[in-house]
């Protein structure tokens, strides 16, 4: 069974290569495959990284939260999902946590992450 396993997790191993480094507190663009009856375009989603659960394993998820129009959106990604098709990091955030819950209940300038030297 557990070479079973290696085999399922090697083939993946290319697919979590192809994606950047990033970490809570990064700000990172999304780029979205998204399905519309017969036809498919990619929506880009772009806010800061408040964490990522289940490192290095294939159920690997990262959640990224923005404000718009006033209105906090977070949004759910598996890393491995067929959907994605990019990930970009825009900026480093210098943060000492790894889930940035607290975000939730800030706004303006206290909601915002220093960058990283």
């Amino acid at each position: 069974m557990s070479e079973l396993m290696k085999i399922v997790e090697a083939e993946y191993k290319d697919v979590r290569s192809k994606y950047p480094d990033f970490k809570a507190g990064d700000t990172i663009n999304v780029h979205v495959k998204i399905r519309e009856g017969s036809k498919e375009r990619i929506q880009q989603f772009q806010g800061t990284v408040i964490q990522r659960r289940h490192p290095n394993t294939n159920g690997e998820t990262f959640t990224v939260r923005k404000v718009s129009n006033g209105i906090g959106i977070e949004r759910k990604f598996p890393l491995l999902s067929p959907n994605l098709d990019k990930i970009e990091v825009i900026r480093k955030g210098a943060v000492r946590r790894a889930r940035l819950f607290y975000l939730r209940g800030l706004q303006g300038k206290a909601a915002k992450i220093r960058e990283k030297k």
